[in-house]
């Protein structure tokens, strides 16, 4: 249950109204998964929502060495929710980090480097507010196993849906299996996780999240989307921690487990996380101009080119994992073509022409994945949006066409995302100046995030012949 608390008095009346046995205090590590520890009610005063409470940060991925491991969390009322999947009444709140030593918000924060990311906009003042509304999708399976030694190295994933699972005695197997790549939109029985899905819709909206849509995703085994409405970035980004831990905890409770691994599967289709984005002022959608292509204002346009631009950049951020790579492959409605179109989900800066309503006008971004870490990547960019507008970065003309099946010489003077982690690393390493600006992000936080991702990508290919990196990447 979302308590909508605006202070923390209005929170410490909660937990006496509620009868709270323990409070759970949650921050996202560097790689984006989310770190709790729980105190209970007796410690936590008025003053602890200004002074914070202490924690070891030299355990947490990307955070502290051990010399210097006292930290911080500032726990931000706004974001108090009741847990539904504890059984002791907890209250969660979702906090920021902070450094003892010199009071200021910790630059290695990555919702501290969101909520820089929203005043950096503002500070251009061109425009007020950048609504995100990712499309995370996921997996559900009924079983995950994988191991890696000196003499084997496997993984095997079950699903009461898979379509390998057609001949299998099932005592008795009643079909109604999807097919590769035949998984979208499907009825019940084929789509046997309806009823899941809306207990994961019905728990994300008791929980303050708003929810536009939920359906069966075009891969066998279970693949699904739940589409969350958009809102302000650093609240969309601790809406997609809330998301995962539903879909995760709700698929648990069934004897399932679901997944926010980009590719799980060998041939079929991958789990992406279109982002969804425009920029607004005031009441009025700047992205929106009727006079022009798509109804996208010359402002769009120049957001569209500043994602172009830094694409590989921005996938370093958004596809940030080995596996993110066995997705950004032709043939699996992989966005990997850098232009833009309207309607047209080949190319990775798709425009949505379902309304013709000016305040449904987006910008829809089609190359990150749910791997990556939501404060990060919506932040980076909204970040090489704005270099875009700034420095009024042409996309060039549209393709309105099939980007798979353009002629051999056309398909060549289309540009296309990285083939691998190491690339996207790189380009980031040689792109980032735009992320620095405002001081969003930090060299320090870009040299950090790089020396810990390529240490997990030696990781990986020393551990080949393994190839979905389940050890590195199954619980995302």
């Amino acid at each position: 249950m979302f308590l909508g608390c605006s202070g923390a008095e209005e929170v410490l009346k909660s937990i006496q109204d509620k009868s709270v046995q323990m409070i759970d205090l949650r921050f996202t590590d560097l790689p984006g998964t989310w770190q709790h520890f729980s105190v209970p009610p007796s410690a936590v005063d008025i003053d602890a929502f200004a002074e914070g409470i202490g924690f070891d940060g030299s355990s947490i991925r990307g955070f502290q060495e051990i010399q210097e491991s006292d930290m911080l969390v500032i726990p931000d009322p706004a974001t108090a929710f009741l847990d539904p999947f504890a059984q002791a009444t907890t209250l969660v709140l979702i906090c920021n980090i902070r450094d003892p030593v010199t009071g200021q918000a910790y630059s290695r924060d990555v919702r501290y480097i969101a909520q820089k990311a929203e005043a950096y906009l503002k500070g251009t003042g061109r425009a007020d507010t950048a609504y995100f509304g990712p499309e995370a999708e996921f997996f559900v399976f009924d079983d995950v196993r994988y191991g890696q030694g000196m003499n084997y190295a496997f993984h095997e994933v079950g699903s009461r849906e898979g379509i390998w699972n057609s001949r299998k005695d099932e005592a008795p197997n009643l079909g109604h299996k999807p097919r590769q790549k035949e998984g979208y939109f499907p009825v019940p029985p084929t789509d046997s996780m309806q009823d899941l899905r809306t207990e994961m819709v019905l728990t994300l909206e008791a929980l303050g999240i708003r929810i536009e849509a939920h359906h069966h995703e075009v891969a066998t085994a279970g693949q699904a989307e739940i589409d969350m409405r958009f809102t302000t970035l650093t609240r969309m980004a601790d809406n997609l921690m809330l998301y995962k831990y539903v879909v995760k905890n709700v698929a648990r409770k069934h004897g399932m487990t679901a997944t926010f691994m980009p590719k799980p599967l060998f041939e079929d289709n991958a789990s992406g996380m279109h982002v969804h984005q425009s920029l607004w002022k005031g009441e009025a959608n700047l992205f929106y101009s009727e006079a022009r292509y798509a109804s996208l204002s010359e402002l769009g346009r120049y957001y569209i080119g500043g994602l172009l631009k830094h694409a590989w950049a921005l996938c370093g951020l958004c596809a940030p994992t080995t596996n993110s790579y066995r997705r950004l492959v032709p043939g699996y409605e992989a966005p990997i073509n850098l232009v833009y179109s309207q309607r047209n989900r080949s190319a990775c800066c798709r425009i949505p022409m379902y309304s013709e309503n000016p305040r449904a006008k987006r910008v829809e971004f089609r190359t990150p994945d749910p791997s990556c870490n939501g404060y990060l990547a919506f932040a980076a960019m909204l970040m090489a949006g704005l270099d875009g507008i700034e420095n009024r970065i042409d996309p060039g003309e549209p393709i309105d066409k099939n980007l798979y099946d353009l002629p051999a010489e056309q398909a060549k003077a289309v540009k296309s995302t990285p083939g691998s982690l190491q690339q996207a690393l790189d380009a980031l390493e040689a792109d980032h100046a735009f992320l620095l600006r405002g001081d969003v992000f930090t060299a320090d936080v870009i040299e950090t995030w790089l020396a810990y991702k390529r240490e997990k990508e030696a990781d990986a290919i020393a551990l080949r012949p393994h190839p979905y990196e389940f050890h590195l990447y199954y619980d995302i």
